[in-house]
Formats: C-alpha cells, structure tokens, sequence
C-alpha cells in the first residue's frame, strides 16, 4: 500500500491546540476556549500561533520582501483590537498598537498580513460578505501602508493619532473616550479607600484576588528591583514618588493570553493625595507565537538576542510606540520574568461592530494602515541607528513593479485565511462540543 500523504486539516487543528495549551490549568483552558468559541474573530485571537505556524514559510513573502532590508520590529499580533486608546502620563488620548507581547524582529508582511486578515473577519462577522466590498477595505488597508512609507518617513514616524490630528470616526471616538474615561474613574473601577483612608484594590471586585503574604512580600521586593529596568530620560518616570500600596492578582483577563500569571500593582502618584495614584499590570512573558514555528537553529539565534522574554517586551514596546509608557520595565521572580506597564486610564478599544457601511471601514483601514506603517517605521529606526529609510526604500522598490499585484495578493490572502480560520472555528466549536458532552457522561 502506498503512504497517505494527504493532510486533514481538521485533526491538526485539533492536535495543536491541544499541544500548544497543555500547560495551562485545567481552568484557566476551558475559560480561555470558552472565550475563543464566541466567533471567528475571537478563535483568531486566540490562536496566533497557529497562523504562524500555517505561515511563517509561505513562499509569497519572497515576491515583496522575506529579506533583511524589510525586516523591522513587529507587532506579532497585529488585529483590529490590538489596537486601542491609551495615554497617561500627559492625560493625551492616543490610539495606536498598544500590545507587545509577541513582538519580534521579522519581515512587515507578518504583522500587514495578520492585520489583514482580522479585518475581513471582523467585517463577515457585522454581516459584510461581499467579495467587492472586502476588496476595496483590505487594499484601503495596504495602499496607505504603503503612502505612509514614502514622503518625510521622520514626520511619519512620529506622527500619533490624537483627537486634533484625525478625523472623522477615529476622531470622535478619542473624544468620547477623553470624556468617559479619566484616572479617577479608573481607580474607582478597581480600588477602594478603607476606614484609615488608605486606597487599596477593592475586595470583592471579581476581576481580582488577593495574595498569599509570601507571594506579596515576593511581588513587593521585585517591584523595587524593578525600578533599576525603567528608562530614566522619559519624561514622567520619577522613582522618588513610587511607593506600593497594594498588589493583587487579575483574573480573566485577555483571549490569547489567559491562564498567563497576570498582576495588578497599586502604586503612588506624583502628586500629594491619592487621585493619581498609578495601576502597574504585571505580566508574566513567554516566548511569542512566532517561536512555535521556528527551526531549533533560529530559535537559538533568537533567544542569543535577549536576556528573556520581558527584555524583549520592553524592547518591541520601546521601538514601536509613540510616546511610550513611562512604567515599561521588567521584574523577575524566582527563575520567571514579568513585564511591567502602567494600565492607562484611557485603554479602550474602537467599536468596531458600529462600523456598519463599507465607507465606515475604508475610513478606519486607512486609519490602521497608517498607523501599523507608522509603528514599523519606528522599529526600523530603532533597528537600524535612527534611519528608516533603507526599510521604507527597499518596500516602495520592490512593490513600485507591481503594485497591483501587491495590493491582490494581500486582498487574496487574507480572504482565503479568513475563510479557513472560519473552517477552523467551526472544527474547535464541534470538538469542543463534544469533548464537553463526553465529560458530561463521564461525570454521570
């Protein structure tokens, strides 16, 4: 009999869940594929690795790059909802990336790809299934990706999307945001003001849990270790007012990342009083996805680039954000490392199911398209002694001989991966129907 060679997608869809998500408690995975069986876009959220491992070594990054000249800081998770309002130190709201945990040094087609992709999901799941209209938002999406790389690339880098420098949906969406959300109301979500009038995070908020006294004591001794990983000359950092008040771990928190050991750290404001007083987010750091699909000789040039994996963090972080968080550090315990960043009392993330109109979602592509461009610029800078130029340079060249193609090519992919991620969703929800039927007869 010949050898099968033929593969069955369904199974190792399966397989590799199940492996990649072994080591999570037992709990902390049924909550995490409860979350990612909520819709196509939310199993896409959950699943990077598997669209790294499905793409990592596809062929077609070779026709507009797969290069060390388009190579820059990535996102590694680049999707709709990791895009978001922040701001802190000078109470700005921006918008922009505002995830770092799978970054990485790597080809931009990753991150425009992914990006891609997540907009044709997003835009299916609020009832847009038409071929011309996913077309005209997905090349949206990479023309201004590729406007962005050309003219001043400095001015570009740094520019920032704020209420007074957009418009339209974007623009109104960082006003409402100014409005809503403020340090106050951030601090009233999470803590409370006990008899001594000493703040403290709230008792009986179900997003949090309070610690053992050996776990505290060990979170406070590595929060004041901490302070020798910030970068002195941002403006806002100041390590004579930083004072911990209170420490609790969060619960449930993220789609990808749930089951990671995550923590909330209360800490002193700059000015007397507590209204602004700072919430730290502490999060324990593993390799990203990208790594699942590496070979043992890249893994191991990888890991020779970082001391670990919360370097890296603040590394991706530093290089690609605009104005970046003042808090962005790292912080070790026992033989694991934490990132460190202050939990912004603007964080929110644009409604994206009121974009109801194609225009809508032209409108917000471009939007994206420039920021990610934007990001990428400034990880090239980072890379390469503060100039973009060869990185923007070598993109324009290679795709100026055929930009339609390139535009096609992006449109081609993220449709047809779109398609497949709702294939594969449809294969996790059967599975885990009955896998939970199973377990339900098995407890009778």
């Amino acid at each position: 009999m010949p050898t099968r060679t033929a593969q069955n997608r369904a199974e190792q869809v399966i397989e590799h869940l199940q492996t990649t998500n072994k080591d999570l408690k037992k709990a902390d995975r049924q909550r995490k594929f409860s979350k990612m069986a909520i819709s196509a876009f939310s199993f896409y959220r959950g699943s990077n690795d598997l669209y790294w491992k499905d793409l990592y070594r596809d062929w077609h990054f070779s026709l507009y790059g797969g290069i060390s000249e388009t190579q820059t800081w990535l996102q590694g998770d680049a999707h709709l909802h990791n895009f978001g309002a922040y701001g802190s130190h000078d109470s700005k709201v921006r918008f922009g990336l505002d995830d770092f945990d799978d970054g990485l040094v790597g080809d931009y087609q990753y991150d425009l790809w992914r990006l891609a992709i997540s907009l044709v999901l997003a835009m299916r799941e609020e009832g847009i299934d038409s071929g011309k209209k996913l077309h005209k938002a997905v090349k949206h999406l990479g023309k201004s990706y590729l406007h962005h790389l050309q003219g001043d690339l400095q001015a570009t880098a740094d520019w920032v999307a704020l209420s007074e420098t957009s418009e339209g949906r974007l623009q109104k969406f960082l006003e409402k945001t100014a409005k809503g959300k403020s340090r106050k109301k951030m601090l009233a979500k999470w803590t409370e003001t006990n008899k001594q009038g000493q703040r403290r995070f709230q008792s009986d908020n179900p997003k949090l849990a309070r610690l053992s006294k050996a776990d505290y004591d060990a979170l406070n001794k590595a929060l004041d270790a901490y302070q020798a990983t910030l970068a002195d000359e941002i403006p806002g950092h100041s390590q004579q007012h930083f004072k911990v008040k209170d420490i609790a771990r969060r619960l449930d928190a993220g789609t990808g990342s749930l089951g990671t050991d995550r923590f909330y750290a209360l800490v002193e404001g700059q000015a007397k009083g507590d209204h602004d007083d700072v919430i730290l987010d502490i999060k324990e750091q593993q390799a990203p996805a990208a790594c699942l699909a590496m070979s043992a000789d890249e893994v191991k040039e990888y890991q020779s680039s970082f001391t670990h994996e919360a370097e890296r963090h603040a590394q991706a972080f530093q290089a690609m954000a605009r104005h970046p968080d003042p808090y962005v550090g790292w912080l070790q315990l026992g033989k694991r490392f934490f990132s460190v960043r202050e939990r912004s009392p603007f964080k929110a993330d644009f409604p994206t199911h009121k974009l109801k109109k194609t225009k809508h979602w032209q409108e917000m592509a471009w939007v994206w398209g420039r920021i990610l461009a934007a990001s990428h610029l400034r990880g090239a800078r980072a890379l390469h002694q503060g100039d973009p130029t060869p990185f923007a340079a070598t993109i324009v060249k290679l795709v100026k001989q055929h930009p339609t193609d390139f535009l096609n090519l992006l449109t081609q992919t993220a449709e047809a991966y779109a398609t497949c991620v709702a294939q594969d969703y449809g294969t996790f929800c059967e599975w885990l129907k009955t896998s939970e039927n199973q377990a339900k007869k098995g407890r009778k």
